[in-house]
């Protein structure tokens, strides 16, 4: 994600980032935001999703670090996975499932500025799903593209 230099500038309409930027060290992930940017058409967006610290410390707040959080189809995943990455994964040397950083709505929507998104839209989803959403574009947005960009990308509740 920090180094995409084979694809062209301008080339792609939109960037899918599923749980992935928290595998990057904090300062890497200004990198991988400036090649999503570098990417991206005028009219791009980038939509990705990750842990949510504030939800999954609501539960370490509460002693509950080891304990449940959900069922996964890889088993049952615990605040302290969600925070540092799957144990279970990690265990059998795949070191790169641990993860490096963290976000927060705030310091998501934050860092997504600060790379030079024009807007973006964020979304926190708590209990039991302890996941972010976020939508951002390369150029400004009116409301309601934005709006309906996240009700087409977001997994929004009826």
């Amino acid at each position: 994600m920090i180094d995409i230099g084979i694809i062209e500038d301008g080339s792609v309409e939109g960037v899918f980032s599923s749980h992935s930027i928290e595998h990057l060290y904090a300062h890497e992930v200004p990198l991988a935001f400036a090649e999503f940017l570098r990417v991206l058409n005028d009219d791009g967006v980038v939509i990705l999703t990750c842990p949510d610290l504030k939800s999954v410390c609501e539960l370490v707040a509460q002693d509950r670090l080891t304990d449940t959080a959900y069922e996964s189809g890889m088993g049952p995943i615990a605040p302290l996975d969600i925070l540092y990455g799957h144990r279970a994964s990690i265990q059998q040397g795949h070191l790169f499932m641990a993860h490096k950083c963290g976000f927060t709505e705030k310091v998501l929507s934050a860092t997504l500025q600060d790379a030079g998104f024009m807007n973006n839209a964020t979304m926190s989803r708590g209990a039991p799903y302890f996941d972010l959403w976020a939508a951002a574009s390369k150029t400004q947005l009116s409301d309601e593209e934005l709006r309906e960009i996240v009700e087409k990308h977001f997994p929004l509740e009826n």
